[in-house]
């Protein structure tokens, strides 16, 4: 079976691009499509040095530096990938890689990580955050918006199935698109991703006590990520220090925002192996992005770590929030973290001051965080992507 892999985009290593990654492993003589690609090492190291076949767009100077201005060109740019002769496509779309063209014959899947969000749902906040809500460009940055939905929405019937990363996501495929799609979890690296060995060994919630009380927050330094407002909420919190973890274009904001404040540290993009010796010794991970999924507050349950996350978005699927009740009244599941419900300072400052009080009553473990992420492993997935191509495949072949 001939398969191709298709990205967006293939220039840093965030969530889409680990799945990408993980599709590569499980099919490892895949060939490798993206409008552009550059890969970071850390990526071209998950790729297995494979080439990448681009669009047109690859050869404008400078593009994979500037290539998110360049969306009015992508529907053009997808739908010249020469896909002919393959038996199965996987897609992995955050814009517009599910808009590939595909034969009869074809099987394509995709893995969508959202509707274009800039498109859909978030248009306003985006355009708010570029100062493109008013005036001449605002007028004429919508009417391009407008034609990009329209497209986005004509070739929804393009993949044969869909998968979403999240229940979250479903739901917006649906408003979207109309179309069903199977829930499908992101690959998280639990294997990789494990308590510290004195956790591992059964030390207990007792021994993380005892940890120096700092927290943890890593990301891309985007607007929706709200990185800036956790180091603000930490500011007023000289008690408890913060290690903020990644870059992006919001640095100058996560700055200012940290000045003075001699107990929040910015450590920039680190290592894999960094980033895991911070978890491990972490109090907590805050998150107050409303995400699709969300990669890293699993990462850090699987390091046995509680997560405090704005009660919105993938996070209630991953996190199991304090009280943990469901609707029927039935005896709780074990917490691994808490919601707080607006994305304010100070709505920030309760929920972390409550989920340091539920660790030392030992309302939240280390071995409940673990088992949590447990759910969301690398074979889970591979697991999940075997079993939707065999659904698909047998639409084509059943009379």
């Amino acid at each position: 079976m001939r398969v191709a892999l298709v990205h967006e985009w293939l220039i840093t290593h965030g969530g889409s691009e680990e799945i990408t990654a993980e599709l590569q492993a499980l099919f490892p003589d895949a060939d490798q499509f993206a409008l552009v690609a550059a890969p970071v090492p850390s990526l071209r190291a998950r790729l297995a040095a494979r080439p990448i076949r681009t669009s047109f767009l690859q050869w404008i100077p400078g593009v994979a530096r500037w290539h998110r201005p360049l969306l009015p060109l992508m529907p053009r740019a997808i739908e010249s990938l020469d896909l002919g002769g393959y038996d199965l496509v996987v897609s992995v779309s955050h814009a517009v890689a599910k808009s590939v063209r595909t034969g009869p014959g074809q099987v394509h899947l995709c893995l969508c990580c959202s509707p274009m969000r800039y498109a859909w749902d978030l248009r306003e906040q985006y355009l708010r955050e570029a100062g493109l809500d008013g005036g001449l460009r605002g007028w004429v940055v919508r009417g391009l918006l407008d034609r990009i939905q329209a497209w986005d929405r004509a070739t929804a019937d393009r993949p044969t199935a869909y998968l979403a990363i999240s229940a979250f996501i479903a739901d917006r495929i649906q408003r979207a698109y109309g179309r069903e799609s199977t829930v499908l979890y992101p690959p998280v690296d639990t294997a990789f991703f494990t308590p510290a060995p004195s956790d591992a060994a059964g030390a207990g919630p007792e021994a993380r006590d005892d940890r120096a009380p700092y927290w943890v927050t890593a990301s891309r330094f985007v607007p929706y990520k709200r990185i800036p407002l956790l180091v603000e909420a930490f500011a007023g919190m000289p008690e408890r220090r913060l290690v903020v973890i990644g870059d992006g274009p919001e640095r100058a904001k996560v700055e200012a925002a940290a000045r003075g404040a001699a107990h929040i540290t910015l450590l920039g993009q680190v290592s894999r192996e960094r980033l895991r010796e911070e978890l491990r010794g972490a109090r907590g991970f805050v998150f107050a992005a409303e995400e699709d999924f969300g990669i890293a507050p699993v990462e850090a349950l699987a390091c046995g770590v509680p997560v405090v996350a704005y009660g919105r978005g993938g996070a209630l699927e991953t996190v199991v929030g304090l009280p943990a009740e469901d609707a029927a009244g039935l005896p709780p599941t074990e917490p691994t973290g808490v919601f707080f419900d607006r994305q304010e300072v100070g709505s920030i400052r309760a929920a972390v001051a409550r989920c340091e009080a539920a660790v030392l009553a030992g309302a939240i473990t280390a071995t409940a965080c673990r088992r949590q992420a447990e759910r969301f492993s690398v074979a889970a997935f591979r697991s999940g992507v075997r079993s939707a191509v065999d659904r698909v495949a047998q639409r084509l072949v059943l009379p």
